[in-house]
């Protein structure tokens, strides 16, 4: 009996044993399982996060690639051929300006500048038909020494100037042989009256040995001249012996880079560019308007913009004052009511309203 007791107490125990086992085995497997579903879930769900992110930037290549149309190769523009002869005049013994092509706005063509150009130069000899040169002088002798003294100031403190020193002085013979101290007590007015003197006293003496007392009408000549160079020499070749040239002075410069006719800076290019645009028998009188509206209403710190007549035109329209009360009160000279530069106006000018410079010292 007792033998039987334990047998069953053993077999209990071994039953026990091998339920705790099945038991253990059965949550190792559940633990097994749940842990290959966390991680194929995991592993899912890089696989889409990647498949999203791929398809993102996909989707975003394909959409840019909607929004921006192929770029179509163009052919290079052909460089306009511009004849020397047009551009600068040809002259022995001195080089002509370089010839430039003038680069116009973006988006315009060569032809719709030319066309545009020659449009403003024709709107302002309509404003400007009585434009001439704004120095007092009665022969090719007194322009250029004008022009000489036009360095650094006015053409009005030049004209209030001159009639004391070519009433002293009217020939080049007798300028050549004045006493210097004497002449630089007239041109003090002037500024660099000391440097003015030099100049105009040497070129009389150049006139007077090697031109015998006469103003050469050649340009290889008038350079020549000490304080003459291809600006002075221009006025004096346009305005005394009917021959065309480009004057490039200040105004000149500020309005064609204004208008984009030309981006140029050195003067000698200014010419050269803007040359190509006008016929040669057009500059004399194209210089003139130009220089005139400059002076006028296309002022360097504040354009009278409300006030210009080629506004349309004008690719810097909006720099000045546009507002066309505000603009007329910019206005300078017969424009603005007052007086001009001249002492001696031509009629044309005064017919036009025009009013005579005030005389030197005169209230």
């Amino acid at each position: 009996m007792e033998k039987s007791a334990a047998s069953k107490k053993t077999a209990a125990n071994a039953s026990r044993k091998s339920a705790a086992k099945k038991s253990a085995a059965k949550k190792t497997a559940a633990k097994e399982t749940e842990a290959k579903k966390t991680a194929a879930k995991k592993t899912a769900a890089k696989e889409t996060a990647a498949a999203k992110k791929t398809a993102g930037k996909t989707g975003a290549k394909a959409a840019a690639a909607k929004q921006v149309p192929p770029v179509k190769r163009q052919a290079p523009a052909k460089k306009p051929a511009v004849a020397p002869g047009k551009a600068t005049a040809a002259v022995k013994g001195v080089a002509p300006a370089k010839t430039v092509a003038p680069k116009p706005p973006r988006g315009e063509s060569r032809t719709a500048l030319v066309r545009r150009a020659r449009r403003i130069d024709r709107e302002l000899a309509e404003v400007y038909p009585y434009a001439h040169p704004e120095l007092d002088f009665e022969n090719p002798f007194q322009l250029v020494v004008a022009t000489v003294l036009s360095a650094q100031t006015t053409d009005l403190r030049v004209n209030q100037t001159t009639p004391a020193l070519f009433a002293k002085y009217p020939t080049p013979e007798d300028l050549a042989a004045a006493v210097p101290e004497e002449v630089e007590e007239i041109l003090r007015p002037t500024g660099f009256f000391r440097a003015k003197t030099k100049s105009v006293i040497g070129l009389s003496k150049a006139l007077t040995e090697d031109f015998g007392g006469e103003v050469p009408g050649r340009l290889e000549d008038l350079v020549k001249l000490p304080g003459v160079g291809r600006k002075t020499a221009f006025v004096v070749l346009g305005n005394a012996f009917g021959r065309p040239g480009i004057t490039v002075d200040t105004h000149f410069q500020r309005l064609v880079r204004r208008w984009r006719w030309t981006e140029e800076t050195d003067p000698d290019k200014i010419e050269a560019a803007v040359g190509a645009l006008f016929p040669k028998s057009d500059w004399t009188d194209l210089s003139h308007h130009v220089i005139w509206h400059g002076r006028r209403i296309c002022h360097a710190r504040k354009p009278a913009c409300g006030a210009c007549p080629i506004a349309p035109l004008c690719p810097a329209y909006g720099e000045g004052e546009t507002d066309p009360e505000k603009a007329k009160k910019l206005l300078k000279y017969e424009k603005g009511g007052f007086p001009g530069q001249r002492l001696k106006p031509p009629q044309a000018y005064l017919d036009a309203g025009g009013k005579p410079a005030p005389p030197l010292g005169a209230g």
